[in-house]
Protein backbone atom coordinates (compact mmCIF):
# COMPACT_ATOMS: atom_id res chain seq x y z
CA UNK A 1 0.00 0.00 0.00
CA UNK A 2 1.43 3.17 -1.07
CA UNK A 3 2.52 6.02 1.99
CA UNK A 4 -0.19 9.21 1.71
CA UNK A 5 1.96 11.84 0.24
CA UNK A 6 2.66 14.77 2.64
CA UNK A 7 -0.09 17.09 0.95
CA UNK A 8 -2.75 14.34 1.46
CA UNK A 9 -1.50 13.66 5.15
CA UNK A 10 -1.96 17.65 5.76
CA UNK A 11 -5.52 17.70 4.21
CA UNK A 12 -6.44 14.59 6.29
CA UNK A 13 -5.58 15.97 9.99
CA UNK A 14 -7.08 19.88 8.53
CA UNK A 15 -10.47 17.84 8.14
CA UNK A 16 -9.82 15.79 11.20
CA UNK A 17 -9.83 19.12 12.83
CA UNK A 18 -12.42 20.50 11.35
CA UNK A 19 -14.75 17.17 12.16
CA UNK A 20 -13.62 17.71 15.84
CA UNK A 21 -14.44 21.34 16.12
CA UNK A 22 -17.88 20.76 14.68
CA UNK A 23 -18.74 17.40 17.13
CA UNK A 24 -17.29 19.94 19.94
CA UNK A 25 -19.75 22.47 18.69
CA UNK A 26 -22.74 20.12 18.21
CA UNK A 27 -22.48 19.33 21.46
CA UNK A 28 -22.07 22.73 23.50
CA UNK A 29 -25.04 23.78 21.54
CA UNK A 30 -26.95 20.52 22.47
CA UNK A 31 -25.86 21.65 26.23
CA UNK A 32 -27.54 25.44 25.29
CA UNK A 33 -30.47 23.88 24.17
CA UNK A 34 -31.20 21.88 26.79
CA UNK A 35 -30.65 24.54 29.11
CA UNK A 36 -33.15 26.75 27.48
CA UNK A 37 -35.67 24.20 27.39
CA UNK A 38 -35.21 23.91 31.02
CA UNK A 39 -36.19 27.78 31.55
CA UNK A 40 -38.76 27.18 29.97
CA UNK A 41 -39.90 24.38 32.33
CA UNK A 42 -38.64 23.98 36.28
CA UNK A 43 -35.80 26.22 35.98
CA UNK A 44 -37.80 29.42 35.01
CA UNK A 45 -39.33 29.83 38.38
CA UNK A 46 -35.98 29.42 40.07
CA UNK A 47 -34.12 31.50 37.69
CA UNK A 48 -36.88 34.40 38.53
CA UNK A 49 -36.10 33.63 42.36
CA UNK A 50 -32.57 33.99 42.10
CA UNK A 51 -32.96 37.21 40.56
CA UNK A 52 -35.30 38.47 42.85
CA UNK A 53 -32.95 37.94 45.59
CA UNK A 54 -30.39 39.46 44.33
CA UNK A 55 -32.00 42.76 43.37
CA UNK A 56 -33.28 43.17 47.10
CA UNK A 57 -30.16 42.20 48.36
CA UNK A 58 -28.66 45.91 49.39
CA UNK A 59 -24.83 44.87 49.39
CA UNK A 60 -22.59 42.85 46.47
CA UNK A 61 -23.37 39.55 44.55
CA UNK A 62 -20.23 37.22 45.70
CA UNK A 63 -19.44 35.17 42.81
CA UNK A 64 -17.36 31.65 43.93
CA UNK A 65 -16.10 28.75 42.65
CA UNK A 66 -13.15 26.40 42.34
CA UNK A 67 -11.92 24.57 39.06
CA UNK A 68 -13.34 25.76 35.64
CA UNK A 69 -16.06 26.69 37.53
CA UNK A 70 -14.05 29.22 39.36
CA UNK A 71 -12.98 30.76 36.33
CA UNK A 72 -16.49 30.84 34.59
CA UNK A 73 -17.10 32.96 37.91
CA UNK A 74 -14.59 35.24 37.52
CA UNK A 75 -16.02 36.19 34.20
CA UNK A 76 -20.14 36.04 35.54
CA UNK A 77 -18.92 38.82 38.41
CA UNK A 78 -17.56 40.59 35.82
CA UNK A 79 -19.85 40.64 33.65
CA UNK A 80 -22.53 41.60 36.55
CA UNK A 81 -20.09 44.66 37.35
CA UNK A 82 -20.00 45.85 34.44
CA UNK A 83 -23.78 46.06 33.65
CA UNK A 84 -25.08 47.41 36.60
CA UNK A 85 -24.83 45.18 39.56
CA UNK A 86 -21.75 45.46 42.15
CA UNK A 87 -19.86 42.04 42.36
CA UNK A 88 -16.92 40.63 42.82
CA UNK A 89 -15.36 36.66 42.70
CA UNK A 90 -14.04 35.43 46.03
CA UNK A 91 -11.90 32.38 45.70
CA UNK A 92 -13.57 29.22 48.20
CA UNK A 93 -9.72 28.38 49.33
CA UNK A 94 -8.83 32.04 50.18
CA UNK A 95 -11.94 32.47 51.91
CA UNK A 96 -11.29 29.98 54.11
CA UNK A 97 -8.21 31.85 54.90
CA UNK A 98 -9.79 35.45 55.90
CA UNK A 99 -11.47 36.28 52.82
CA UNK A 100 -14.29 35.87 54.23
CA UNK A 101 -13.94 38.85 55.51
CA UNK A 102 -14.82 40.42 52.31
CA UNK A 103 -18.76 39.10 52.59
CA UNK A 104 -21.27 41.10 54.23
CA UNK A 105 -24.82 39.91 55.82
CA UNK A 106 -26.31 42.05 53.01
CA UNK A 107 -24.80 40.58 50.19
CA UNK A 108 -25.98 37.67 48.21
CA UNK A 109 -23.58 34.63 47.21
CA UNK A 110 -23.80 32.63 43.66
CA UNK A 111 -22.11 29.50 44.07
CA UNK A 112 -21.22 27.30 41.23
CA UNK A 113 -20.26 23.50 41.63
CA UNK A 114 -21.37 21.58 38.69
CA UNK A 115 -21.68 18.62 41.17
CA UNK A 116 -22.73 20.39 44.08
CA UNK A 117 -20.04 18.28 46.26
CA UNK A 118 -17.08 20.49 46.05
CA UNK A 119 -15.24 20.46 49.42
CA UNK A 120 -14.02 23.59 49.29
CA UNK A 121 -17.12 25.42 49.52
CA UNK A 122 -18.04 24.24 52.64
CA UNK A 123 -16.48 26.87 54.76
CA UNK A 124 -18.04 29.44 52.89
CA UNK A 125 -21.74 28.20 53.15
CA UNK A 126 -21.55 27.43 56.27
CA UNK A 127 -20.94 30.96 56.54
CA UNK A 128 -23.69 31.90 54.30
CA UNK A 129 -26.36 29.97 56.68
CA UNK A 130 -24.43 31.22 60.04
CA UNK A 131 -25.01 35.10 59.22
CA UNK A 132 -28.09 34.38 56.83
CA UNK A 133 -26.24 35.40 53.79
CA UNK A 134 -28.62 34.61 50.66
CA UNK A 135 -26.86 31.34 48.70
CA UNK A 136 -27.93 30.53 44.98
CA UNK A 137 -26.58 27.56 44.07
CA UNK A 138 -25.70 26.77 40.25
CA UNK A 139 -25.34 23.03 40.24
CA UNK A 140 -26.49 20.29 37.46
CA UNK A 141 -26.91 17.78 41.16
CA UNK A 142 -30.23 19.16 42.69
CA UNK A 143 -29.56 16.87 45.32
CA UNK A 144 -25.37 17.92 46.60
CA UNK A 145 -25.11 19.26 49.53
CA UNK A 146 -24.48 22.38 47.94
CA UNK A 147 -28.22 22.62 46.69
CA UNK A 148 -29.89 21.50 49.49
CA UNK A 149 -28.00 24.08 51.24
CA UNK A 150 -28.86 27.34 49.86
CA UNK A 151 -31.76 29.91 49.05
CA UNK A 152 -32.23 29.21 45.50
CA UNK A 153 -31.16 26.54 43.42
CA UNK A 154 -30.52 27.15 39.51
CA UNK A 155 -30.20 23.46 38.80
CA UNK A 156 -28.47 22.97 35.04
CA UNK A 157 -29.53 20.08 33.02
CA UNK A 158 -27.33 17.40 32.80
CA UNK A 159 -25.27 17.16 29.45
CA UNK A 160 -22.74 15.49 27.72
CA UNK A 161 -19.11 17.09 27.63
CA UNK A 162 -17.81 18.12 24.80
CA UNK A 163 -14.45 15.98 25.37
CA UNK A 164 -14.60 12.72 23.63
CA UNK A 165 -14.25 10.80 27.58
CA UNK A 166 -17.02 12.77 28.87
CA UNK A 167 -14.32 14.47 31.54
CA UNK A 168 -13.31 17.57 30.66
CA UNK A 169 -15.60 20.64 31.47
CA UNK A 170 -16.74 21.81 28.10
CA UNK A 171 -20.15 22.26 27.66
CA UNK A 172 -21.03 22.55 31.06
CA UNK A 173 -18.86 25.44 31.80
CA UNK A 174 -20.66 27.16 28.48
CA UNK A 175 -23.45 26.09 30.19
CA UNK A 176 -22.77 28.10 33.71
CA UNK A 177 -21.28 30.58 31.93
CA UNK A 178 -24.18 31.13 29.63
CA UNK A 179 -26.88 30.97 32.69
CA UNK A 180 -24.93 33.79 34.24
CA UNK A 181 -25.03 36.26 31.31
CA UNK A 182 -28.73 35.17 30.99
CA UNK A 183 -28.69 36.54 35.06
CA UNK A 184 -26.75 39.60 34.26
CA UNK A 185 -29.04 40.71 31.52
CA UNK A 186 -31.97 39.96 33.37
CA UNK A 187 -31.08 42.17 35.82
CA UNK A 188 -29.65 44.59 33.95
CA UNK A 189 -33.14 45.13 31.85
CA UNK A 190 -35.12 44.79 35.44
CA UNK A 191 -33.10 48.19 36.58
CA UNK A 192 -33.36 49.86 33.12
CA UNK A 193 -30.17 49.90 33.31
CA UNK A 194 -29.03 52.09 29.94
CA UNK A 195 -26.53 52.40 27.14
CA UNK A 196 -25.16 55.67 29.00
CA UNK A 197 -24.99 53.97 32.39
CA UNK A 198 -22.93 51.20 30.49
CA UNK A 199 -20.66 54.07 29.36
CA UNK A 200 -19.73 55.28 33.03
CA UNK A 201 -18.37 52.32 33.17
CA UNK A 202 -16.68 51.72 29.92
CA UNK A 203 -14.42 54.79 29.85
CA UNK A 204 -11.50 52.84 27.88
CA UNK A 205 -11.12 51.70 24.43
CA UNK A 206 -13.14 51.43 21.20
CA UNK A 207 -16.23 50.81 23.42
CA UNK A 208 -16.05 53.51 25.89
CA UNK A 209 -15.46 55.74 22.91
CA UNK A 210 -18.44 54.83 21.49
CA UNK A 211 -20.35 55.13 24.54
CA UNK A 212 -19.34 58.78 24.39
CA UNK A 213 -21.81 61.77 23.30
CA UNK A 214 -21.74 64.08 20.75
CA UNK A 215 -21.18 66.67 23.10
CA UNK A 216 -17.92 65.17 24.30
CA UNK A 217 -16.34 65.58 20.88
CA UNK A 218 -17.67 68.30 18.99
CA UNK A 219 -16.59 71.52 17.99
CA UNK A 220 -18.31 74.47 19.83
CA UNK A 221 -18.10 78.42 19.18
CA UNK A 222 -16.30 80.18 16.55
CA UNK A 223 -14.49 76.87 15.08
CA UNK A 224 -18.45 75.96 14.23
CA UNK A 225 -18.98 77.01 10.20
CA UNK A 226 -22.29 79.13 9.91
CA UNK A 227 -23.33 81.78 7.39
CA UNK A 228 -26.93 83.28 7.25
CA UNK A 229 -29.28 83.06 4.47
CA UNK A 230 -28.32 85.92 1.67
CA UNK A 231 -24.78 85.14 2.12
CA UNK A 232 -22.81 85.54 -1.51
CA UNK A 233 -21.43 82.01 -1.51
CA UNK A 234 -17.81 84.05 -2.31
CA UNK A 235 -18.08 84.77 1.25
CA UNK A 236 -19.58 81.47 2.21
CA UNK A 237 -16.73 79.12 0.83
CA UNK A 238 -14.37 81.16 2.88
CA UNK A 239 -16.22 80.27 5.81
CA UNK A 240 -15.89 76.41 4.42
CA UNK A 241 -12.03 76.49 4.11
CA UNK A 242 -11.12 78.49 6.83
CA UNK A 243 -12.96 76.54 9.17
CA UNK A 244 -11.95 72.95 7.69
CA UNK A 245 -15.47 70.73 8.32
CA UNK A 246 -15.91 70.75 4.42
CA UNK A 247 -19.18 72.23 4.58
CA UNK A 248 -20.98 75.33 5.82
CA UNK A 249 -24.44 75.40 7.75
CA UNK A 250 -26.90 78.07 6.92
CA UNK A 251 -29.08 79.55 9.41
CA UNK A 252 -32.56 82.09 9.41
CA UNK A 253 -32.67 84.95 11.14
CA UNK A 254 -33.66 82.96 14.23
CA UNK A 255 -30.69 81.37 14.43
CA UNK A 256 -31.94 77.77 13.02
CA UNK A 257 -30.44 75.55 10.86
CA UNK A 258 -32.03 75.82 8.05
CA UNK A 259 -29.70 73.88 5.19
CA UNK A 260 -25.95 73.10 4.79
CA UNK A 261 -23.15 73.53 2.20
CA UNK A 262 -21.04 70.57 1.29
CA UNK A 263 -18.37 69.76 -1.10
CA UNK A 264 -20.66 67.76 -2.98
CA UNK A 265 -22.99 71.05 -3.38
CA UNK A 266 -20.11 72.93 -4.59
CA UNK A 267 -19.49 70.12 -7.63
CA UNK A 268 -23.18 69.81 -8.25
CA UNK A 269 -23.77 73.56 -8.71
CA UNK A 270 -20.57 74.73 -10.61
CA UNK A 271 -21.12 77.01 -12.52
CA UNK A 272 -19.61 80.31 -14.08
CA UNK A 273 -21.54 82.83 -11.65
CA UNK A 274 -21.51 80.64 -8.59
CA UNK A 275 -19.24 82.64 -6.77
CA UNK A 276 -22.18 85.51 -7.00
CA UNK A 277 -24.55 83.08 -6.10
CA UNK A 278 -26.30 82.96 -2.60
CA UNK A 279 -26.46 80.17 -0.47
CA UNK A 280 -29.93 79.99 -0.51
CA UNK A 281 -29.89 78.60 -4.19
CA UNK A 282 -26.87 76.39 -3.28
CA UNK A 283 -27.64 74.55 -0.24
CA UNK A 284 -29.21 71.41 0.58
CA UNK A 285 -32.33 72.02 3.01
CA UNK A 286 -33.33 70.01 6.25
CA UNK A 287 -29.91 68.60 6.81
CA UNK A 288 -29.40 65.66 8.64
CA UNK A 289 -28.57 66.56 12.31
CA UNK A 290 -27.73 65.27 15.32
CA UNK A 291 -28.32 66.37 19.12
CA UNK A 292 -25.31 66.85 21.73
CA UNK A 293 -26.57 64.09 24.21
CA UNK A 294 -26.66 61.55 21.17
CA UNK A 295 -24.45 58.48 21.40
CA UNK A 296 -21.34 58.23 19.33
CA UNK A 297 -22.07 54.87 18.03
CA UNK A 298 -25.19 56.48 16.74
CA UNK A 299 -23.56 59.55 15.07
CA UNK A 300 -21.03 57.00 13.53
CA UNK A 301 -23.96 54.93 12.02
CA UNK A 302 -25.53 57.83 10.73
CA UNK A 303 -22.31 59.32 8.97
CA UNK A 304 -22.32 56.46 7.51
CA UNK A 305 -25.66 55.59 6.31
CA UNK A 306 -25.75 59.03 5.02
CA UNK A 307 -22.40 58.97 3.29
CA UNK A 308 -21.45 62.35 4.99
CA UNK A 309 -18.33 63.15 6.94
CA UNK A 310 -20.11 65.90 9.15
CA UNK A 311 -22.92 66.45 10.98
CA UNK A 312 -24.00 69.68 13.16
CA UNK A 313 -25.35 69.24 16.66
CA UNK A 314 -28.68 71.15 17.53
CA UNK A 315 -30.66 72.26 20.23
CA UNK A 316 -34.48 73.48 20.00
CA UNK A 317 -33.25 73.75 15.97
CA UNK A 318 -30.11 76.10 16.23
CA UNK A 319 -26.61 74.84 15.29
CA UNK A 320 -24.46 74.14 18.50
CA UNK A 321 -21.52 72.37 17.33
CA UNK A 322 -20.08 70.21 14.41
CA UNK A 323 -18.72 66.86 14.61
CA UNK A 324 -16.64 65.08 11.89
CA UNK A 325 -15.96 61.57 11.04
CA UNK A 326 -12.03 62.94 12.00
CA UNK A 327 -13.17 63.38 15.46
CA UNK A 328 -14.14 59.74 15.97
CA UNK A 329 -11.29 58.50 14.58
CA UNK A 330 -8.85 60.26 16.65
CA UNK A 331 -10.92 59.44 19.57
CA UNK A 332 -10.75 55.71 18.57
CA UNK A 333 -14.54 55.30 17.39
CA UNK A 334 -14.01 54.92 14.19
Amino acid sequence: MARPKPADMSSTRAQAAIDSALRTLDAEGGGIEALATALRDGLGATFAAAVDLIRAAQGRVIVTGMGKSGHVGRKIASTFASTGTPALFVHPGEASHGDLGMIANNDVIVALSWSGETAELKNLTDYSRRFRIGLIAMTANADSTLATTADVVLALPQAREACPHNLAPTTSSLMQLALGDALAIALLESRGFTAVDFGLLHPGGKLGALLKVVRDLMHTGESVPLAPLGTRMSDAIIVMSTKGFGCVGITDPRGLLVGIITDGDLRRHMRNNLLDARVDDVMTRAPKTVRPDQLISETLEILNSTKVTALFAVEAGKPVGVIHIHDLLRAGAA
